[in-house]
């Protein structure tokens, strides 16, 4: 689903995937351990994020956005981080154009990795969005489901929360 987007502040326009998706927790067990389904919860602390854009001072088609997080349990333990790489597949006047990147980011944690795809709509108003979360390695072997993010903080620091549904 779509959403409009409402400011532009190309700064943190892209702040958002960095978080695109997310990990489990360290030491946590295999998600396929039983065939049971899990929900895990962590949070994205936003540590770097560039902008390549093709033409300075627009947001336009074929943009690049790298962004690095680290990532915490609900306790504040960093239990690893998120790389990405996100790129606009829909530019244009923020004003009357609903802007998007395609977005693919791989968090790594002590037992293996997660790696997440998909799109985002809503990045600079830092709305939620759900991607899918397409494999792993490690415990996370062939993992599947879906993460949905959404933004608990702007400032000092942007902090998105991820509800991972490993299936």
């Amino acid at each position: 689903m779509m959403r409009p987007i409402r400011a532009a502040c190309l700064g943190t326009a892209t702040a958002l995937v960095t978080l695109l998706a997310c990990a489990p927790v360290a030491g946590a067990a295999s998600p396929h351990a039983g065939g049971k389904a899990r929900t895990l919860t962590l949070l994205a602390e936003l540590q770097q994020l560039t902008r390549f854009p093709v033409t300075p001072g627009t947001v336009s088609q074929g943009d690049r956005v790298v962004v690095r997080s680290v990532l915490k349990d609900q306790d504040g333990n960093v239990v690893g981080e998120t790389n990405g790489t996100c790129t606009t597949t829909r530019g244009g006047d923020p004003a009357s154009v609903e802007e998007a990147e395609q977005c693919v980011t791989t968090y790594t944690l002590p037992d293996g990795q997660l790696t997440v795809q998909g799109m985002y709509y809503d990045y600079i108003a830092q709305g939620p969005f759900d991607n899918a979360i397409t494999g792993g390695t490690g415990a996370y072997d062939k993992a599947r489901g879906s993460v949905h993010s959404d933004t608990i903080a702007t400032t000092p620091t942007l902090v998105r929360r991820f509800t991972i549904h490993l299936v």
